[in-house]
């Protein structure tokens, strides 16, 4: 790797940088990288691929007949939930990701080299997107294969698929600072599969509200999940779409406006202290 190249892949120790449009052009540049790295571990797409699948037929199988009274009734429920169940789970592997490459010096390697401060961290989510976009369309294929249908329009599903990553894009920073300040990326899962748990099953992903106790009710219908699920079953199913769309897009501009600048801030600090 010459010095021209990683000029275009690593963080400057004084946080100072190149403007907006070559700061994007970085970005792009290490979310290329990151997504190289599948032809040597193609593996690691399974956590984007067989991992939602088995869920989806789990629950379907397994519990749709007991929660809808018939399978089929059940999947028009489900499909939306498992998307967006699965999208909060796999961000953990943006953290992951990041994690690994500071604990072997990719960054302390090439830290002295001019990148704007945010570039590293938004490649690793560019890149994380992509594969999230990859499992939506995986698991709609997968729902239309088990008698799925559409109750809306192909516009609805793109806005369902557009929502969900604009979420996953603000989820994403909040496991990008636990990757930068982690000890090591066994940590990383740790932490954020633990939080990840109550966040996703105290929601409607799997069964609806009504179903629940009053005052579980209050904590479920504040849950960011559930009004992204709610919102995201209205787009693709049917129903109320507006409200539980803009709680959805608030949640995901505050998440973001509070941890994307923590995340460039802790990964100043941590480079620049070794």
């Amino acid at each position: 790797m010459n010095q021209r190249a990683t000029a275009d892949t690593v963080p400057s120790a004084t946080g100072a940088g190149p403007g907006l449009l070559q700061g994007l052009q970085q970005t792009v540049s290490l979310a290329g990288r990151t997504l190289l790295q599948l032809r040597h571990n193609p593996w690691e797409l399974g956590d984007f691929s067989i991992q939602p699948v088995l869920f989806l037929l789990l629950f379907l199988y397994v519990f749709g007949g007991a929660i809808a009274g018939s399978t089929s009734d059940y999947l028009t429920f489900i499909l939306p939930g498992v998307i967006v169940m699965n999208m909060a789970f796999v961000t953990v592997y943006v953290g992951h990701g990041l994690n690994t490459d500071l604990t072997k010096g990719f960054f302390d390697r090439l830290r002295a080299l001019p990148i704007a401060p945010w570039a590293p961290l938004a490649g690793r989510i560019l890149a994380d997107l992509v594969k999230q976009a990859w499992s939506i369309v995986l698991l709609l294929a997968i729902g239309f294969l088990l008698g799925f249908r559409l109750g809306t329009s192909a516009g609805g599903l793109l806005a369902m698929a557009a929502l969900i990553l604009v979420f996953a894009l603000s989820l994403s920073w909040v496991m990008v600072l636990v990757g930068v300040i982690a000890r090591d990326p066994e940590h990383v899962q740790l932490f954020g599969f633990t939080a990840l748990f109550p966040v996703t099953f105290v929601s409607n992903v799997f069964v609806p509200v009504e179903t629940m106790p009053g005052w579980l009710q209050v904590v479920v219908l504040a849950n960011p999940i559930s009004q992204l699920s709610d919102a995201s079953r209205g787009l693709i199913v049917g129903g109320p779409v507006l409200e539980p769309a803009l709680w959805a897009m608030a949640w995901s501009v505050a998440i973001t406006a509070v941890f994307a600048p923590l995340s460039v801030w802790a990964l100043r600090r941590r480079i620049m202290n070794r």
